[in-house]
């Protein structure tokens, strides 16, 4: 694998996180010119698939393509027409939102990573059913989710923006993305780092579970547009299933995790302890989710909202993400550039979690604004960007082959 690739995904999410401040600082001071929600879409997009798409692409290339497969140039240009159509996206987003030539980007990407697809489901090479399984679900997911962005247009032509049809379109591509692609893509890289000998039949119930659960918790997203107590009720029904898949991938990885985790660095087996226990807490957040009065609060009170998807991905996805990097080398647990920029990383990830569910909290109990919020949430904002930015300058400086 190029390592300009790596450099490039970095550069990308050290761009989104100072989208991310700047809306943060919008906060405490407007900014005249600059449109909140325009920016807000770039941010989203320019992380997304600048940043987790991509190194997916390369995480994926790298462990799971032969290496005489890895000698086609079409994987080469083809990560550089995505990051084209991600740096169309980075500029025209913030500058004029859902326009023409930020839609035709995204489409560029979509047919991209269908490309993608196309070439991993061909000359990938898992070594494991369990690496094979999750690596083909998360392609697939990656492709039913962008039914949802082909449903947009007509969603907007027939009812409009504000109807439930439209909205239940974006929330089908988000959810397929972060709880399909996403995750399914993540724990497939894991097998294939952890070499966990897991019996077929045991992986099975896991894998049914899990497939499962995230289809059926698509509903609680739905209801949100739909209100009708069956959405509550196949919601409540896909939460017991997850929880139970997460029992059982507990367990199947319980008694190797230990050959898997000895000869990790300090700073790898905390990077890997801080992804595992985000996504309990994830979990756990669902679970609470369950109680009715919580599960409309969850959407309506939009500190919880953006709290949630933070959590999933930064927390758990790019959290698996950095220590897939560090592990392989492609980030140095030894370079003291490196260590102190993942530390702060993490120290303002953990910091504005606190403030956005505390935040959330006092509104749901009704006790107005945290004190200073936005001012403490925008200076806790600020380790974000700072651990990215000393991260990419370390790969950089290390990485001066193309």
């Amino acid at each position: 694998m190029r390592k300009s690739w790596i450099l490039v995904c970095f550069i990308n999410f050290f761009i989104a996180s100072l989208m991310g401040l700047l809306l943060r600082w919008m906060y405490v001071a407007p900014i005249e010119g600059v449109n909140f929600q325009f920016l807000m879409h770039g941010h989203s997009h320019v992380a997304m698939l600048g940043w987790v798409y991509l190194m997916l692409y390369c995480l994926i290339f790298h462990f799971f393509v032969p290496k005489e497969a890895q000698q086609k140039p079409i994987y080469n240009r083809l990560f550089w027409v995505t990051e084209l159509a991600v740096v169309g996206m980075m500029i025209d987003f913030p500058a004029q939102g859902y326009a023409f030539a930020s839609i035709l980007f995204s489409t560029l990407h979509i047919f991209c990573s269908y490309y993608f697809c196309y070439l991993i489901w061909k000359d990938a090479k898992p070594a494991t059913f369990p690496e094979k399984r999750m690596l083909r679900t998360a392609l697939f997911f990656m492709i039913f989710s962008t039914l949802g962005v082909w449903c947009l247009g007509p969603a907007v032509g027939i009812m409009g923006k504000a109807s439930a049809f439209y909205q239940i379109a974006i929330q089908f591509f988000l959810h397929f993305q972060f709880n399909g692609w996403f995750m399914f893509a993540v724990l497939a890289l894991f097998f294939k780092q952890s070499k966990i000998n897991i019996e077929e039949k045991k992986f099975r119930e896991f894998y049914n579970l899990f497939v499962t659960a995230t289809v059926l918790t698509l509903a609680l997203p739905v209801s949100w547009s739909l209100s009708n107590p069956i959405f509550y009720w196949i919601n409540a029904i896909g939460v017991t299933i997850q929880l139970i898949s997460f029992i059982l991938f507990v367990l199947l990885i319980q008694p190797h995790f230990q050959d898997f985790f000895a000869p990790l660095s300090p700073l790898e087996k905390t990077v890997y302890r801080f992804a595992l226990c985000s996504l309990a807490l994830k979990i756990i957040i669902q679970l609470v989710v369950l109680v009715p009065e919580l599960a409309q609060v969850s959407h309506e009170i939009r500190n919880f909202v953006i709290g949630y998807i933070h959590l999933t991905m930064l927390g758990i996805i790019t959290g698996f993400l950095f220590g897939f990097a560090f592990q392989n080398g492609f980030l140095n647990s030894e370079n003291t550039l490196q260590k102190w920029g993942i530390k702060i990383f993490l120290l303002g990830f953990v910091a504005t979690e606190i403030l956005l569910f505390l935040q959330g909290t006092w509104l749901f109990l009704q006790s107005g604004a945290f004190p200073n919020y936005y001012q403490n949430l925008f200076l806790s904002s600020i380790f974000l960007p700072a651990g990215l930015l000393m991260l990419t300058i370390g790969i950089s400086f290390k990485n001066k082959q193309p």
